[in-house]
């Protein structure tokens, strides 16, 4: 094989693996099969954070200028953390544990607080505090061109014991 065929084959690998890395989202294995092809398109906007904190925080709150008066008790876990995807400016995510709702608020990044909030029915906070106390979290956020969100948490592979 020539020089200049070696050069061109390397160069069109180096290419094709370049173009790979920019357009599938860096933690896509961690993503649920597409049975609605919602996820066909490269997403438009993505973030991807390693967590390094977390602090929990069980409100109580009284708004007493309506009748009756209303109590409520938000359950929120904050993380924080590192930016892993080039790009990425999300440092924050707040988790709300709602256990009336019927259905739950979509995922929302705010650009300038850089943060990212995230619903979860209340039945899902053990695991959650179970997830962060035992291997290293990721939070993953992907948003694409026909209105479809994706985030979640997840861990890396992680082998039985």
């Amino acid at each position: 094989m020539s020089v200049l065929t070696r050069r061109c084959a390397a160069l069109l690998l180096m290419s094709s693996l370049s173009w790979a890395a920019v357009g599938a989202p860096m933690h896509s294995q961690f993503l649920p099969p597409d049975d609605l092809a919602v996820r066909q398109e490269q997403p438009e906007h993505q973030q991807l954070l390693q967590v390094t904190e977390y602090s929990v925080v069980l409100g109580n709150q009284r708004q007493s200028n309506q009748q009756p008066i209303p109590v409520t008790s938000p359950l929120l876990v904050r993380l924080k953390g590192k930016p892993l995807n080039k790009g990425a400016t999300l440092n924050q995510v707040i988790l709300n544990f709602d256990g009336e709702s019927k259905s739950l608020k979509k995922p929302a990044f705010d650009e300038a607080s850089k943060t990212l909030t995230l619903s979860y029915p209340q039945a899902q906070y053990q695991v959650v505090i179970d997830l962060l106390r035992s291997d290293t979290v990721y939070v993953q956020f992907l948003s694409y061109a026909n209105g479809h969100i994706w985030a979640d948490l997840h861990t890396g592979a992680v082998r039985p014991r």
